[in-house]
Order: C-alpha cells, then structure tokens, then sequence
C-alpha cells in the first residue's frame, strides 16, 4: 500500500477544481482591474467609443449590431452601415485606437489571469504545503511527484505557468478574442476542440488520470490521508528496505 499511488477520486477533484476556479475568476477580475487602471485603459475605450458614436451620427447608423440584425435592414439602411464601415476601415487614427485597445485587453486579460494562477495555484499551495489549493485542502487532496516524493517548487511553477496558465487557459481564451474580432473563422474553434480533445484523451488514458498540466509538471492528484510521501528518493528506497526487513 505504501508503494502505490493513491489516486484521488474524479468527485473530489472535480468539486475542488469548481471551487478553484471560482477563486480563480475572483483573483483574475481583481487583477484585471487594477492592470486596466494602471494603463488606462477606460480612457482609451471610451476615445474608441467616441469615434464609433461619431460615425453612427454622421451616416445615421447603429454600428453596434449582430450580423443577423444587419440582415435583417432594409437595403437603404444596409448601405448606411456599408459606407459608414468603409469610412471607418480607412480612418487610420480609429484603427490604431481600435488595434491599442484589442492589445490592452489582451494584456489586461492576460495579467490578471496569471496572477490569479500565480496566487491561487502557486502561492497558497506553497504555504499549504503538498500542492493543496484551497479547493484541494477542504477534499482532502494534494500532489506529488509521480514517484511518490513531494512536489518541487520548479515543478509546481512549471504546472501552473506552462500547463495551466499558458496550455490549458490562454490559448482558448486568445483564439476566443481572435473569433469574437472576427480575425479568424473555423481554425479557432478547431484548436480549442482538439485541445479539449487532448484533455480528455490524457485523462482516459494515462494511468494516474493526470491532466495537461500534471504530464507537463510530472505530477500526481492523489488522497492526501491515505498517500505515503517521502522527501525524495533516497528516503523511499531506505523505506522499503526497513519494509523488506520487517523493522517497521
């Protein structure tokens, strides 16, 4: 029993991932704001806006419509939007605002999203000890390295930067911006299906049921009362010789 490794319930981490990431959206939102604060970010959006109430006055068109809606106008007012939106395409000082203002939510995001890791992912399982977040500490749950000794700060960084941060959340969320500014089509939705794909598949199928990030960090979910973790390795090999000679 010492020897194997006590894999934690699908339940239990699942509940702990819900409340993990609830902590994680407070976190991110808290950073974001004061990331939007320090760059400015409101003044550049409401010139941004001002522009496009601009262009609303002068051509008497709404810029502001889904494409079902555009749809839906009559021709006279479909060439309003048209000629409004050529004129806008030409304005260069509006593409620069428009293209400062995309770049600042992507950093805005960015930030605030990896210091929300950086504290809930990194931080408090540091000071928790064995990898436990807050969600894993009230399930019972922890982490470990696949060979059963406890988990290194390198490979805790590298989990939550690399895996999670960068893998797991950042490419979705940069090819979501990229369809919601219409900047590509299909190809976005297809890399977050197959990244889910992959999630999924590493899931099934590796024996410890590790995620992305725990392959990357070479880590381990296991049940944290029932887990015997050694300092490192040398302490598991002494271990099971006293085992093997019958003094414990």
């Amino acid at each position: 029993m010492f020897f194997d490794i006590q894999k934690a319930s699908m339940t239990k981490r699942i509940s702990a991932l819900l409340l993990d990431i609830i902590l994680l959206a407070i976190a991110a939102t808290g950073f974001g704001f004061l990331v939007s604060v320090a760059v400015g970010y409101d003044a550049k959006y409401d010139e941004l806006e001002a522009y496009y109430d601009k262009y609303e006055s002068d051509y008497g068109i709404s810029l502001h419509m889904t494409g079902e809606e555009i749809g839906a106008l009559p021709p006279e007012e479909v060439e309003k939007y048209l000629n409004a939106t050529s004129a806008m395409n030409t304005d260069e000082a509006l593409n620069r605002l428009y293209v400062r203002v995309v770049n600042l939510t992507l950093v805005i995001q960015s930030l605030g999203i990896l210091l929300g890791y950086m504290v809930t992912e990194f931080t408090v399982p540091m000071i928790f000890g064995n990898g436990q977040t807050v969600g894993k500490k009230i399930f019972g749950l922890g982490l470990m390295q696949k060979n059963q000794t406890k988990l290194k700060p390198f490979a805790l960084a590298v989990r939550t930067v690399l895996g999670k941060y960068a893998v797991e959340t950042m490419i979705p969320v940069f090819m979501i911006v990229m369809l919601l500014g219409n900047m590509t089509g299909v190809a976005a939705t297809i890399v977050i299906g197959l990244l889910l794909l992959i999630q999924l598949a590493v899931l099934i199928r590796t024996p410890t049921n590790s995620a992305i990030h725990d392959i990357f960090a070479d880590t381990v979910v296991v049940d944290i009362k029932s887990q015997k973790i050694f300092d490192d390795i040398k302490a598991k090999e002494e271990y099971k010789i006293r085992m093997e000679k019958g003094n414990l």
